[in-house]
């Protein structure tokens, strides 16, 4: 193999096939031609991927390796590691983007003559775009037009300080401190130099393919793609912040747009993120903006500047006919409350997602620091820490958006200070965001809008609370099924089923109306919540509407349920015939296939990924139609992202593979369209040779699936190849399909009667404890 060869895991070899991990280990047993580990652990070997591409290939398993996919697994398996691979790539396509005749030049040259000449090109990209170096070092307060400044690290590059190794390559000088923090002191940052030619040498042939896969979708998408799938690999490592919810924070801090004025000519406004991440908040930032960052891992703000970079205007053009980069982003490393980056900025706007439950952010260190006006946080309550660095870096008047953890909110250790920030109008709304808007999933975070106050004007004398936790479930569109209460919070929710638009319009809608609405947003005197507790939680003060709709939606309940009763009953199947088991010849799910009596494909689908509903392992299990939620727009980077979903038809029979339950679906007409969902396999008979119903009805029996699946420690996988079926002329198939058809639909009635009765059972609860309903 030659050397510095782009290896792959047997995770990537199952991506580029389209199959499943335990399919790549079954080759490598039953195969002696399959490719030898060249790499990794004996637990997680490595393959070089031209050797697996060409396996591949002569095995019929590949007829050709998207683009995209060659170009990740060139990032994924970079002898540097994909940290650092992505740096390169992202000076790369800077240059492709900003400097597009000087790129082709250069990638007209042999893979060394191009090595030694990149350096030279991806500096002066990086100067016009991240700002002029200034004697080699900037100031810590300095505010230029842009850069990437680094605590004691060089982050994008190749000129390495001594030190302990960061992810990505990155050197940063001394030890790191608890929580990451590498000094208390304030940040010398460095000036930021492209890769030498020496490390770009072995990521020539990738930095071709990722300019090629730019030629087609963007160098900004491209980035993102190959950026999304490092964070995808890695998400333990990083927190993220959801594009949707990026996006809302934006929106809600974004000041009135002037009419009158072109896009051109509107205010240039400074939005900072002292916590900055991978920089979702501030890409998700409209119009024209100065963006400042801090990001205490100096590896992910080299990518972040990058992306921040990629993510902005090309060069434009000026009055002398010359092309001038656009002033980029300024992006600084270091621990934000020990060393402040840019104490002396008054930003307009401040978008944060800042670490939650940090114990060690520095209490003792900064006891008297300035900006505790509303008081000094307790050890245990960081996020309040930086909800205060938030207010000090805003000018006066200006708009900060915080997510927050709901704890924050009512926790006595923080009482007193957000009594202060009441007394004072500093917080003017809290919001409570469904589960499964952002990590940690299982828990409503809250947003917190704050406006810095104003000298001489009278502070606000109430408090928006707003709680849209009631609309985590799909969108509309798919809420007609009978296993989905309608408009309610679907069981199992969570982030693939988070209604986003009906979200960001409860959110919106409150912030900008400040008015009460039923169940959904009430606006408080400030004088109620100065209570011993000062609970600023929304659930405590916006009760939940009663289940059904309140006393008066009962009756519509009751008359559902009782309509549905009497559909059940009239599905009751009719008292059966005792008979001797039977023994059947039997074929299996897998012989069908080879023999083209039926098809089988597997899901990759998830709600969002699609422009078109996916039918979701949850949605088979409960019988609910297919969810329908928007396409995520920036995760899905120009097509980049995933490939064509497997679209549902008429008569296809799908079945979860995962967890052991005997769930089988035939798709109808309301279904079919819809895409299919992970975690399911579809089974796609002739009708000429296999009756659907049929089909759907054998799957499900206890003794079929239980020797068809494999059971790991904690999880059973059904191989719906290995399911059998009876041998029978198709006449007699349909006879048995008739009777599953018809116990389907009495199970679907039961089904909707459960759901009808939970609703009016807990409706009269509710009424007769609140007294809207009377005992009679």
């Amino acid at each position: 193999m030659p050397e510095n060869a782009t290896e792959v895991t047997a995770a990537g070899i199952a991506r580029l096939a389209g199959v499943g991990r335990a399919a790549v280990s079954n080759w490598r047993r039953r195969y002696a031609d399959f490719p030898q580990p060249v790499g990794g652990t004996g637990a997680s070997p490595s393959f070089a991927l031209s050797e697996v591409e060409q396996w591949l290939r002569d095995q019929g398993k590949l007829a050709e390796v998207p683009l995209r996919e060659r170009v990740w697994q060139a990032v994924a398996g970079h002898p540097a590691g994909a940290g650092r691979a992505l740096v390169h790539v992202g000076c790369a396509l800077l240059l492709v983007r900003d400097r597009p005749t000087a790129w082709l030049e250069l990638a007209g040259a042999p893979d060394e003559r191009m090595a030694a000449l990149l350096p030279q090109a991806m500096e002066h990209v990086l100067t016009a775009r991240l700002g002029p170096e200034a004697d080699g070092v900037h100031a810590a307060g300095a505010q230029g037009s842009g850069g990437v400044y680094t605590a004691g690290a060089q982050a994008l590059g190749d000129v390495h300080t001594a030190g302990t190794q960061e992810p990505g390559g990155v050197r940063a000088t001394g030890a790191p401190r608890p929580g990451g923090v590498h000094g208390a002191s304030a940040p010398e940052p460095a000036r930021v130099h492209a890769p030498t030619a020496r490390d770009l040498l072995p990521s020539v042939p990738l930095l071709r393919a990722a300019a090629e896969l730019a030629a087609g979708i963007g160098a900004g998408q491209a980035f993102e793609f190959l950026l999304g799938r490092q964070l995808d690999a890695n998400p333990r490592q990083y927190t993220l912040t959801p594009p949707q919810l990026a996006e809302l924070m934006a929106e809600i801090a974004e000041p009135p747009k002037d009419t009158d004025r072109a896009a051109r000519e509107q205010p240039v406004r400074s939005v900072l993120d002292p916590a900055a991440g991978t920089g979702a908040l501030l890409r998700a930032v409209g119009g024209p903006a100065a963006l400042y960052a801090q990001e205490a891992d100096p590896a992910l703000a080299a990518l972040t500047a990058l992306r921040l970079a990629l993510a902005g205007e090309g060069p434009r053009r000026a009055a002398d006919g010359t092309h001038r980069a656009a002033p980029g982003p300024t992006v600084r490393t270091g621990d934000t409350l020990r060393a402040d980056a840019f104490p002396e900025l008054a930003a307009d706007t401040v978008l944060c997602h800042p670490p939650f439950n940090e114990r060690t952010w520095g209490h003792d260190e900064l006891a008297y620091d300035p900006r505790w006006e509303y008081g000094l946080p307790a050890r245990t309550e960081s996020e309040l820490a930086w909800v205060q660095h938030a207010l000090a870096r805003l000018r006066d008047g200006g708009t900060a958006v915080l997510l927050m953890p709901p704890a924050a909110a009512s926790r006595r250790s923080g009482r007193r200070i957000r009594a202060g920030l009441l007394r004072r109008g500093a917080l003017r709304a809290v919001i409570a965001l469904p589960a499964g808007a952002a990590p940690p999933y299982g828990i409503p975070l809250h947003l917190w809008i704050l406006c810095k106050p104003e000298p001489g004007v009278r502070p606000a004398a109430d408090l928006l609370l707003a709680d849209t936790a009631g609309l985590s479930g799909p969108a509309p569109g798919a809420s007609a099924g009978p296993g989905r209460p309608p408009g309610g919070k679907t069981p199992g929710g969570g982030r693939e089923r988070m209604d986003w638009p009906a979200v960001r319009s409860a959110v919106l809608g409150a912030w900008r109306d400040r008015a009460d609405a039923e169940g959904v947003s009430r606006v408080v005197p400030v004088i109620e919540l100065l209570d011993d507790d000062v609970d600023l939680a929304p659930a405590r003060h916006l009760p939940r509407p009663a289940s059904g709709g309140g006393a008066s939606g009962l009756g519509e309940v009751r008359e559902r349920l009782t309509e549905t009763l009497r559909l059940a009953s009239g599905l009751v199947p009719p008292a059966a015939d005792p008979a001797a088991p039977a023994h059947r010849p039997l074929t299996t799910v897998g012989e069908l296939a080879r023999a083209g009596a039926l098809f089988l494909h597997s899901g990759t689908a998830v709600p969002g990924s699609a422009a078109v509903p996916v039918l979701t392992e949850h949605d088979v299990l409960t019988g609910a139609a297919p969810t329908s939620l928007p396409p995520a727009g920036q995760e899905d980077p120009g097509g980049a992202a995933a490939d064509d979903p497997v679209l549902l038809q008429p008569g296809d029979v799908v079945v979860p593979v995962l967890g052991g339950s005997t769930t089988a679906r035939v798709v109808d007409a309301s279904t079919a369209g819809a895409a299919l969902g992970r975690n399911l396999q579809l089974l796609r008979p002739d009708p000429a040779a296999v009756d659907c119903w049929f089909l759907a009805g054998f799957l499900r029996g206890t003794a079929n699936h239980r020797q068809a699946s494999s059971y790991a420690s904690t999880a059973a996988r059904l191989d719906a190849r290995r399911l059998h079926l009876p041998r029978m002329p198709l006449a007699e198939q349909q006879r048995y399909g008739e009777r599953f058809r018809q116990l389907a639909a009495f199970e679907d009635a039961l089904r909707t009667a459960g759901r009808l009765g939970g609703q009016l059972v807990q409706g009269m609860y509710d009424g007769l404890a609140d007294g809207t309903v009377t005992p009679g």
